[in-house]
């Protein structure tokens, strides 16, 4: 599966990156980057990457150094996470101060874990009776 075209800092001052835990299977990211194809579909003025924790390329570290050589000022971090475990809890955390320190002209914006969310809560549980 194709990213989305990368996005010059020129045109674009936003960034979205989709943080997964990662998997040694080649064919286990094809979703998330299925969610970034739709995302720079639906906003191409936001450079989209997908960075993972373990065992899968790129890491976060990465894919927000490359957001950052394009330009990009504000850096949504959104972990694609059902539940709230350690890596939500403890480790992400860790990971965006560490990013923060690194480029502190950059705001990172990290957002709650996805199944935290009350849409994406409901949405499963359509999903699992239908």
């Amino acid at each position: 599966m194709s990213m989305p075209p990368a996005q010059s800092g020129a045109s674009s001052a936003r960034g979205t990156i989709l943080l997964a835990h990662g998997s040694r299977d080649p064919l286990w990211k094809q979703p998330i980057e299925a969610v970034a194809c739709h995302i720079g579909a639906m906003a191409p003025q936001v450079a989209v990457r997908c960075a993972y924790l373990e065992a899968t390329t790129p890491d976060l570290l990465s894919s927000a150094a490359e957001l950052v050589e394009l330009g990009i000022t504000l850096i949504t971090v959104v972990p694609l996470f059902l539940g709230l475990g350690k890596h939500a809890r403890e480790d992400l955390p860790l990971l965006i101060a560490t990013l923060q320190s690194s480029h502190p002209n950059v705001t990172f914006d990290l957002r709650p874990a996805l199944g935290e969310e009350p849409e994406i809560i409901a949405l499963i549980a359509r999903l699992a009776i239908s």
